[in-house]
């Protein structure tokens, strides 16, 4: 057996079941491998592709999921897509093919490459320790949740292996996944004592919260303390249907949702970085406001603002430690009797906190960007992106998976389309790149097949991204293709526009982007006003045996209310 082969068979042992990539001379046998072992392979058609849809398949699924390329440019194609999932912190197994020598037109510096985007770089070195060596890589990437490159040199895989180190299954397993971390007694404690002080407080949940046990803690935990709860963009759809939920923290916030958390007297960012976007660079913190942090990563507290306690410590553990040091400060009761009446006494000790009648009754009016008030400046020939947005979120399915694209259009998918639950909106925006948000669609379609896809998109990031309409059609994906066409990259143009700037490199003669679909295998509409998506709600209630892209042309007088905030960071 080659070493090619034991890899193959060692990752898909290990767990690795979906592999994406574009296949070349350098990673053919090795792909083959995982493929002949149980693995299943998508072949995108470019690796940048590639890269966005495995990230993406990772964070639906919460599997490792890998990437296969060749070495070189197959690598360097990907990176992009690789920064991305390496600064979110994907568990991503990247397998490059590598060459050593530096005459070879292939070589480039792989391993620097990949400390260059926030990877880690690992490699196969010799045929008695491949198997290890795979594991190992595969085992930081789930245990660290960490982008791991694992260069796998030409001269090294086709080596043979020595029979008995052939054997993946004779090895210590993977862990499926990583162990929840204890917080410390004193750190719970300390937390439970800050929540009790608190009147106003206010939860934001980010990614290390999006788990059913997380969010069950969470809500339990703010029950108990009065608190509202909201979310960072990328756990979006966790408290999906409290009534106390403000949605989305940050530049997506809508007025009421900022207007309250500026109010709260304590700010708990549960497995959330609280950084520019979440916190509108500070302006959402009042200034005699508690900011707690609690990550199960210790270099994560405090690394994007000051906080006045740090706890690490996996959130939903945290969260369940908080609530049963605030219940056993009570006094505590004796016999069947007493323990009923001792939970009875547990609801009446619910503060009310931030959840008073006149609050719960805005959020329920006022908090959804959909039913804050704007003036309609649809044409007879371009819709307002917020009446095409309200407008889809009321005909497509509510079970849906979206991805969105980077770009100045990206705030109306991601708050007026609705989601079910954290595991309802893919947003792959920690490195802004445009052109991901079709592969982001992909990969999620693949983790949660029993949900409606949807990809919107710009125009710019479509045409950029546009290679993979093919794949979409191959794999046989009912994806619906949202693309908010306004003809140019709108971020520039309202950026750079009211300064008088020449904006020729910005923008783009009209572009028939349904044609183009439609010569991928798809179904497609152009769209200039609310009565054309009569054809989405067809599509719908027919076979859905070819995808749909909607050509929406939309209004592009005006930049997107969260766009100053992004050019903040810049």
């Amino acid at each position: 057996m080659k070493v090619a082969e034991a890899v193959g068979r060692a990752l898909y042992a290990a767990g690795v079941g979906q592999v994406f990539g574009v296949v070349g001379s350098g990673n053919f046998h090795l792909t083959n491998a995982m493929v002949a072992a149980g693995s299943r392979f998508v072949a995108a058609r470019h690796e940048g592709g590639a890269a966005t849809m495995a990230d993406a398949y990772a964070r639906m699924s919460g599997t490792v999921a890998a990437l296969s390329v060749h070495q070189g440019p197959g690598l360097t194609n990907a990176m992009t897509g690789i920064a991305e999932a390496a600064k979110s912190r994907t568990p991503l197994l990247v397998l490059a093919a590598e060459v050593t020598e530096p005459r070879s037109n292939f070589y480039v510096d792989q391993e620097a490459l990949a400390r260059s985007v926030g990877a880690v770089s690992a490699r196969v070195t010799s045929a008695e320790d491949v198997v290890t060596e795979a594991l190992d890589a595969v085992r930081r990437a789930v245990c660290e949740r960490r982008t791991v490159l694992l260069n796998l040199p030409l001269g090294v895989q086709a080596l043979d292996v020595p029979d008995a180190r052939d054997d993946a299954s004779t090895l210590a397993v993977v862990p499926p996944e990583r162990a929840p971390v204890e917080p410390e007694f004193a750190d719970a404690e300390a937390l439970a004592r800050v929540l009790e002080k608190s009147r106003r407080p206010v939860f934001v949940a980010g990614r290390g919260a999006r788990s059913p046990g997380a969010r069950d803690a969470l809500a339990a935990l703010a029950e108990r303390h009065g608190a509202l709860l909201a979310t960072s963009a990328v756990a979006r759809g966790l408290f999906h249907g409290d009534p106390w939920s403000l949605d989305v923290s940050g530049g997506f916030a809508s007025p009421l949702a900022a207007e309250l958390i500026q109010q709260a007297d304590l700010i708990v960012g549960w497995g959330c970085a609280l950084n520019m976007w979440t916190m509108r660079h500070g302006r959402l913190i009042g200034p005699d406001s508690t900011v707690v942090q609690v990550d199960d990563d210790t270099s994560a507290l405090g690394a994007h603002r000051e906080v006045h306690l740090g706890v690490t410590g996996d959130v939903e553990l945290t969260a369940r430690r908080a609530l049963e040091t605030h219940d056993a400060n009570r006094q505590p009761q004796q016999g069947e009797q007493a323990q009923q009446g001792h939970r009875a006494q547990q609801r009446q000790q619910s503060r009310q906190g931030f959840r008073t009648a006149d609050i719960g009754a805005a959020i329920a009016a006022r908090v959804r960007w959909r039913d804050v008030p704007y003036d309609d400046t649809s044409t007879r020939e371009r819709i307002d992106p917020r009446t095409l947005s309200i407008a889809l979120d009321d005909i497509l399915p509510a079970e849906r998976v979206i991805g969105v694209d980077s770009g100045n259009f990206m705030g109306y998918p991601s708050m007026y389309l609705s989601v079910p639950d954290e595991n309802g909106l893919c947003f792959t925006q920690a490195f802004q790149s445009i052109g991901l948000g079709l592969a982001t669609a992909i990969g999620a379609a693949l983790a949660r097949p029993d949900r409606l896809p949807v990809a919107a998109l710009g125009d710019g990031g479509a045409m950029m991204g546009a290679a993979e309409f093919d794949t979409v059609r191959r794999l046989g994906l009912p994806m619906v293709v949202v693309v908010y066409n306004d003809d140019a990259y709108g971020a520039e143009v309202h950026h750079f526009g009211p300064d008088g700037h020449p904006l020729e490199t910005v923008e783009f003669p009209p572009t028939d982007i349904a044609a183009v679909a439609r010569g991928y295998g798809f179904e497609a509409v152009t769209v200039r006003t609310r009565a054309d998506l009569k054809a989405v709600e067809d599509w719908l209630a027919g076979p859905r045996s070819a995808p749909l892209l909607v050509d929406a042309k939309v209004v592009a007088d005006r930049g997107a209310w969260w766009l100053e905030e992004a050019f903040r960071g810049h």
